[in-house]
């Protein structure tokens, strides 16, 4: 139970169901990019032990692999552990994946030299846990490399817009605390001895705005959940405000739906 007296571990499942819903490799196979920039940013060496936190279908986890690190991808869908599998034999790359929670990692402590995370560890229900499990499985010495969606981007507002229309469970924190200096610093706390961080963007590029929304209500687990929380009205409020929003951001105009989507790219270093 946290301070709130929320269960967390109750959210932590619902939560579970919610990504399981969809199919988030079709999401994510489009800022593969992110994960390329990463693990440069991390300086990663080949033969070095990587894990790669909530990793989907696999983006970061194949990029470490790539440059012949020794990897092990972890992620609670099956389904995105199947995709990553699939991917790492068509790509020619060795990855083990296997099923597990960001909260309780199933490693030994200082197993890794580096740790990642894109897009992942962030949502987390038990934050505090989660940072806490990075650096216990980090050796000393080495990486903790994430990237996080910043509050003040098109992916923050799309989240802030989200939950303003279906809000998650009171006391639960909002994932985009991971997206501020700040915030990281008090996260991982003396467990680093460095922490790098660099405000970086990926474009998002879809046929259109109604295309964008189309596709997340179908195949982005929190989105399609969203909206099956909501009457026909709330449905109708909610996609109102989330196509306005990204008419804001479009560099496109009529053409297509193009935006900018800025995150925060973090390299820490474990304290010794």
């Amino acid at each position: 139970m946290a301070e709130t007296g929320i269960d967390l571990k109750t959210v932590t499942t619902v939560q579970q169901q919610i990504w399981s819903q969809g199919d988030f490799a079709r999401v994510g196979m489009t800022i593969t990019l992110v994960s390329e920039r990463l693990v440069e940013a991390a300086e990663i060496l080949p033969g070095e032990r990587v894990l790669d936190v909530a990793c989907g279908s696999g983006n970061t986890a194949i990029a470490a692999a790539r440059r012949f690190a020794k990897v092990t991808g972890l992620d609670y869908v099956p389904a995105l552990l199947d995709h990553g599998r699939e991917r790492a034999l068509a790509e020619l790359v060795d990855v083990d994946f296997v099923e597990g929670d960001a909260q309780e990692l199933p490693f030994e402590d200082a197993s890794f030299d580096l740790v990642t995370s894109t897009f992942g560890v962030m949502f987390a229900p038990d934050q505090e846990r989660a940072a806490g499990e990075l650096l216990r499985v980090c050796r000393p010495g080495g990486r903790i490399a994430l990237a996080n969606w910043v509050p003040d981007g098109v992916v923050g507002e799309m989240f802030i817009t989200t939950t303003r229309h279906a809000p998650p469970p009171p006391g639960v924190k909002p994932p985009l605390r991971w997206g501020s200096d700040e915030n990281l610093r008090d996260l991982f706390g003396d467990g680093i001895s460095e922490l790098r961080t660099e405000r970086r963007e990926v474009m998002m590029r879809y046929p259109s705005a109604e295309f964008h929304l189309e596709y997340f209500k179908k195949w982005f687990g929190p989105t399609k959940m969203a909206f099956a929380r909501l009457d026909e009205a709330g449905q109708e409020a909610l996609a109102t405000d989330l196509l306005d929003m990204w008419g804001r951001h479009n560099m496109a105009g009529d053409m297509a739906l193009v935006m900018p989507a800025p995150y925060l790219e973090v390299v820490a270093t474990r304290a010794g």
